[in-house]
């Protein structure tokens, strides 16, 4: 009979561009706290005058204060919050700078999404893709069907989501 253990692979053996996977997750997670202290520090030095600037009108007033009332209720645990939602990770530590967020829980917010989010995404983009790569190798018409799958499900969710837009008005040059 033979061990199951046998057929799983060392965890620390996974790498990328000749690094360990587990140094790219440290490193991501560095980088992506520092990023997310920078938003916060342009957000409070240049208040609600980002919201006149080119990217708070690209934003809109409506998201905006959408994301005002979510950081006015829930203050620091929006922030951690804002790492699960795509497009608030970046668009919320703003916010929280302008309304002038508590900055120790601020930090204490980000560096727990950081820690949280960065290894989650990292290790589950990396299992997705390697599991496909093998899936190709097994079977090159099944993975290409696959990926051909995933792209024409994106492609439907965009279009539902520019067409229900268009429908409220939000969209005018798409």
């Amino acid at each position: 009979m033979r061990l199951l253990v046998a057929d799983i692979p060392d965890p620390t053996s996974a790498s990328f561009l000749g690094m360990p996977l587990w140094l790219w997750v440290i490193l991501g997670g560095i980088a992506l706290f520092g990023v997310f202290q920078v938003y916060y520090w342009i957000g409070y030095k240049l208040g609600p005058r980002l919201y006149a600037s080119r990217l708070g009108r690209k934003i809109g007033e409506k998201n905006i204060l959408t994301v005002e009332n979510a950081v006015r209720r829930w203050g620091a645990l929006a922030v951690y919050g804002c790492f699960w939602v795509p497009g608030l990770r970046h668009t919320l530590p703003w916010v929280a700078g302008v309304l002038r967020v508590s900055y120790p829980w601020y930090v204490v917010a980000s560096a727990l999404g950081c820690l949280t989010w960065v290894p989650v995404t990292s290790f589950g983009l990396y299992s997705l893709i390697w599991g496909w790569l093998k899936l190709a190798a097994e079977s090159p018409i099944l993975a290409g069907t696959a990926a051909v799958a995933v792209v024409a499900v994106i492609a439907v969710l965009v279009h539902r989501r520019r067409v229900s837009r268009r429908a409220e008005g939000e969209f005018t040059n798409v």
